[in-house]
């Protein structure tokens, strides 16, 4: 098959010359939009079991976590190299010292490269951002910043706690340090028009990032989004209107931008909207296919001005 869009897993082998996995991990951190300090709910949409693999919990100790998941991505997946994801809340929000220790643990173990850190803008500065500058000179170090949305209208309806703003003045903090700069953005927000949701890969073609994960709003049981839904319902998207809409946001996305996620996929048990009853694999084949049947490929519409 002809290379329509730019893979993470394509980008790993190619530059480790081997299959690469991510290691999920939970270091035990909390959220600023959890303990007070923004807010005490999270954002609307948050529910971390969504995302997360059952096995991925604070109560393991980290070296466990990261020994029980490379023991089965290697039989699994036959991976050879590791990055170990920290996912769970806001894995920059501690003392710099303390997430020395943690990320240094994380890399002595046997046959790990790297590290991917996900996190909120809000939750990084200068300090710590020379720490893990430190550890790129000898790892793969991937900041994974939780933008959502570019709109600070969108924000706002999902009590994010930061605006667009927050989140470019952390790019720029990070950018050319030898850090990888990754963006989460979130499509089918009811305060966002299919045009505006589309502008956001013109937008973010044109900042130096080179990662990115876009998913599908889903609605979670057990979150404020869920009791909005409930009162109000919405549209959300069907599984043919995503994936031409997931076609057209990636052709309008530098080509140079590598794809780490392309979907959401919460458990049956917890997930409210949209349903779509498709696996994991069946909705990859499709993703794949339409980009066939319609001849895309990404980068074929970007208006990019920085490469």
């Amino acid at each position: 098959m002809a290379w329509r869009f730019n893979t993470f897993g394509r980008y790993l082998r190619e530059r480790y010359g081997t299959v690469v996995s991510k290691v999920n991990v939970d270091a035990g951190f909390t959220c600023p939009n959890r303990d007070g300090t923004v807010g005490l709910t999270g954002c609307i949409y948050c529910n971390n079991d969504s995302f997360r693999p059952s096995e991925c919990r604070s109560e393991t100790s980290l070296n466990e976590q990261i020994r029980n998941g490379i023991r089965y991505l290697s039989v699994r997946y036959k991976a050879k190299k590791f990055l170990v994801y920290f996912q769970p809340y806001s894995n920059t929000y501690a003392s710099v010292s303390e997430l020395e220790q943690i990320y240094r643990d994380a890399l002595s173990v046997p046959s790990v490269v790297g590290l991917a850190i996900g996190t909120r803008p809000d939750c990084i500065d200068e300090e710590k951002i020379e720490m893990i500058e430190v550890l790129a000179k000898d790892h793969f170090i991937l900041i994974e910043y939780g933008l959502q949305s570019i709109y600070d209208k969108s924000l706002r309806y999902i009590l994010r706690g930061h605006d667009y703003k927050t989140f470019l003045d952390a790019v720029n903090l990070t950018k050319d340090r030898g850090i990888h700069i990754g963006v989460h953005t979130i499509a089918g927000f009811p305060s966002e028009t299919k045009g505006e949701m589309l502008a956001m890969a013109d937008e973010l073609s044109n900042i130096p990032i080179g990662f990115l994960k876009i998913h599908q709003l889903q609605i979670i049981k057990d979150t404020v989004l869920a009791e909005r839904y409930r009162e109000k319902p919405f549209d959300t998207f069907t599984y043919d209107e995503y994936l031409d809409f997931l076609v057209d946001f990636v052709e309008r996305l530098s080509p140079e931008i590598v794809l780490q996620r392309l979907f959401a996929m919460a458990p049956d048990d917890i997930l409210i909207a949209p349903k779509w009853g498709k696996p994991r694999q069946e909705i990859l084949l499709d993703i794949k296919e339409r980009f066939i049947s319609r001849d895309a490929v990404q980068g074929a519409q970007c208006l990019c001005y920085r490469h």
